[in-house]
């Protein structure tokens, strides 16, 4: 339509104004950066009212097994299903299909492996339902692994330390060199 050549500098900016317009409290919606553009979108103190006066239904959530299987491919991504189902163990034709229909995945080309199968992968609809700009952004194993110097049930094992205690209390007092008089745990006899 309009062929003009407008700076990045001027786009920024004109970005930041629009921002900073639509911050102030007089205004139900703001400029968020999603998906690696913008978006007017509802501020979160008007979402219930507004989801009241128009009555939507709220989006069904994914099952615990959609969000397994999408979070294998947001992970692992380029992968065919039998490699998601692999590495989850159980079929996933189901939450795949669902994941498709949702857009939160899509099909990126065909594998050439035996059969060709399908190639999945996420699509720029799973970075705007989760709310980040790009894959970099999603957290890494780090964020989740146990800390080394917490007190209690979250500790590191060491599993050598078990195999010796498991072969410790296997092993007859006899082997291990204990030399107590085994009487010694008997109650003493009154003497007559």
């Amino acid at each position: 339509m309009f062929e003009a050549d407008v700076p990045d500098k001027d786009l920024k900016k004109a970005i930041e104004d629009l921002k900073k317009k639509y911050k102030d409290d007089k205004y139900s919606f703001q400029v968020y950066h999603l998906g690696g553009g913008y978006q007017f979108m509802t501020k979160p103190a008007y979402q219930a009212s507004i989801g009241i006066m128009l009555k939507q239904q709220s989006k069904r959530r994914l099952s615990t097994s959609a969000l397994e299987t999408l979070a294998i491919i947001a992970y692992k991504q380029p992968l065919t299903k039998s490699e998601v189902e692999q590495i989850r163990g159980v079929n996933c034709d189901y939450s795949v299909q669902k994941l498709l229909d949702k857009g939160l995945v899509e099909i990126q080309g065909k594998s050439d492996g035996v059969g060709k199968p399908l190639i999945y992968g996420t699509s720029e609809s799973f970075m705007d339902y989760f709310g980040i700009n790009s894959l970099e952004e999603l957290p890494v194993p780090k964020d989740f692994a146990i800390e080394e110097n917490t007190i209690g049930e979250n500790q590191p094992v060491d599993e050598q330390v078990i195999k010796d205690e498991a072969a410790e209390a296997s092993t007859p007092d006899s082997e291990q060199g204990n030399d107590k008089d085994p009487k010694a745990d008997e109650p003493a006899q009154p003497e007559e």
